[in-house]
């Protein structure tokens, strides 16, 4: 196998806005706090910045406090000079934006590159939290649902938890190890929303919203920016920390994007992105350290660890059973900041965030006690999905 593009590139700088709830700050704002706290960590200035990518893009038509500002707005606040630069939604899920920065630095369009994605989906919220985006007609991904009254990603992923349930016996209580392990670890991080200890009592009486996924089943709104610096393998050396390596990507789509059209009804698009991923390295699932898997509902993170390998079809559910495997001196530490259960709906970036805060060594309290060398991102995994292998060192 001729070396993947993708391992030119390396997570050379990291950073995070303040994360809360009705932060009351403009996106701009936010994204602009954690662009610098990147850089700075990049040991760059701004005037180093000669590219530019984000998840969706600007001026989309989405729910409020969706998309985040577009890279006109961010570029013209900063004054870079642009080599390359990109943003826009359709692709391997949010992940995308930092695939693409991978590939701009691997094939020389850009040497340091911003990736951001902010949303204030919080502070955005009017008369409760928004289902699908506005749209003048329903078609494709959306026309078998939406007539039936099904509006919200939670309805569309009710069906397939329900389905789990029935085909592999997955029991509400085995899915509550995801927001019960979540909570855990947010206790640990000062940026984290929700950090009340969560009972497996308090779960089981949560108000239902989609049977069988409860309230703590679906992840929390905020706001908040998550920004990273990608920049070339060659740069690494002067880094004034340990760089993240990129071992390989999982970008492939090979069956429909749909909500519904798959083989089988539990089976999504974390399953394509994941195949794709394992064959781009030598590397397999026994040898990852800790995995930050998508939770924008919980049955998702059980999607993504069968997808992913560390578990056969269906036995997820037995697979996080007691949550000792799981937890963060379990066999694989799962969502160790909290997730976006606890910490917030960051829209996948903070799972990145996370894996190169225990990679670097850098995560203080909710380090883990066995030192990661690989880590695992998977994003979104619905119609679409992305994942990224990650490494302390190059390969």
């Amino acid at each position: 196998m001729n070396e993947p593009l993708e391992r030119r590139a390396v997570i050379r700088g990291i950073g995070q806005s303040a994360v809360g709830r009705r932060l009351g700050r403009s996106d701009l704002d936010l994204t602009l706090e954690a662009a610098r706290e990147a850089v700075d960590d990049a040991g760059l200035t701004f005037a180093d910045i000669d590219g530019l990518s984000t998840y969706p893009g600007g001026d989309l038509p989405a729910t409020p406090g969706f998309t985040g500002p577009g890279t006109p707005v961010v570029q013209e606040a900063l004054r870079l000079r642009l080599n390359w630069h990109s943003g826009g939604p359709e692709g391997a899920a949010q992940i995308q934006a930092v695939i693409n920065a991978c590939l701009a630095v691997a094939t020389g369009l850009a040497r340091h590159v911003l990736v951001y994605r902010t949303v204030t989906e919080s502070s955005s919220q009017v008369g409760g939290r928004g289902g699908a985006s506005p749209l003048r007609e329903v078609g494709p991904p959306l026309e078998w649902l939406m007539p039936a009254g099904a509006l919200s990603a939670v309805q569309w992923l009710a069906l397939v938890a329900t389905r789990h349930a029935h085909e592999f016996g997955t029991t509400r209580e085995q899915l509550a190890q995801i927001p019960l392990t979540c909570r855990r670890n947010a206790t640990d991080n000062p940026k984290a929303v929700y950090t009340t200890p969560l009972t497996m009592a308090d779960y089981l009486a949560a108000r239902m919203i989609s049977t069988p996924l409860c309230l703590y089943d679906c992840d929390v709104p905020v706001d908040g920016s998550t920004a990273f610096v990608v920049s070339h393998v060659d740069t690494a050396a002067d880094a004034p920390h340990p760089p993240v390596h990129v071992n390989a990507v999982g970008t492939a789509l090979r069956h429909r994007n749909s909500w519904t059209q798959w083989p089988g009804p539990t089976q999504l698009a974390c399953h394509d992105a994941a195949d794709h991923m394992w064959e781009r390295t030598d590397l397999k699932p026994t040898d990852v350290d800790t995995a930050q898997l998508y939770d924008g509902f919980s049955i998702l993170t059980l999607l993504w660890l069968e997808a992913l390998g560390f578990c056969g079809p269906g036995e997820s559910g037995p697979y996080v059973a007691d949550g000792h495997r799981i937890a963060r001196d379990g066999e694989l530490p799962l969502n160790t900041h909290g997730g976006q259960l606890s910490a917030g709906r960051l829209h996948g970036f903070s799972l990145l965030h996370e894996a190169c805060l225990q990679l670097r060594g850098d995560a203080g309290p909710r380090q883990l006690p066995r030192p990661p060398h690989v880590a695992v991102v998977g994003n979104g995994g619905g119609p679409i999905g992305g994942c990224i292998l990650l490494t302390a060192g190059p390969p």
